[in-house]
């Protein structure tokens, strides 16, 4: 046996095994990479989002154009939003399928009864309270918690809120179903 060639296939045996292991890896790893289209749906959220602004900007011209009206129009107007909106417990359990107390914070997705007491102790103690709120402030309340009340994102309490003073209890529900842990 020759020892001088024996030097040659030591080195060769494993660099053309290395060579044939990285060819069927890139070959295999190549033919399993599929690319997702989003355009369609990505299109379809542009087209909706357009259709969303465009309601905006007619309700935003619609109350440009209210802002104009008489003293006896803006009186009346004031009269109809002092008066409260009724609250329908059974409806609101029909849709929930469990009884919701009236001005209930909990039922909005992301406040717990921590938050809950935190708001109450501000002076935010009904729905229609936290409706009106704005979003830093909600924040504020949150940020005086500590760094645990910190995480959470407020940007929808208070439409949620407003759902729930309004009594428009199946459009909260499916806005709660349609978005993961009341984040927009």
């Amino acid at each position: 046996m020759n020892f001088e060639n024996m030097n040659i296939w030591c080195w060769l045996i494993p660099l053309l095994v290395g060579v044939i292991c990285g060819i069927l890896g890139y070959l295999i790893g190549k033919g399993s990479s599929t690319t997702i289209d989003n355009s369609a749906e990505l299109n379809i959220l542009k087209d909706k989002n357009s259709k969303l602004q465009a309601d905006l900007d007619a309700c935003n011209k619609k109350v440009s154009t209210n802002t104009n009206l008489g003293a006896s129009a803006a009186s009346f107007a004031a009269g109809a939003v002092a008066a409260s909106i009724p609250f329908d417990g059974a409806a609101a359990k029909a849709v929930f399928g469990k009884t919701i107390k009236q001005d209930d914070l909990k039922v909005v997705e992301g406040i717990g009864p921590k938050i809950e007491a935190m708001f109450k102790e501000a002076g935010i103690k009904t729905w229609k309270a936290l409706s009106e709120a704005s979003v830093a402030d909600c924040q504020k309340i949150l940020d005086g918690g500590g760094k645990r009340y910190q995480i959470h994102d407020p940007a929808s309490w208070p439409m949620q809120a407003k759902m729930c003073y309004e009594g428009k209890w199946e459009d909260l529900s499916k806005w709660q179903d349609e978005h993961d842990h009341g984040k927009l």
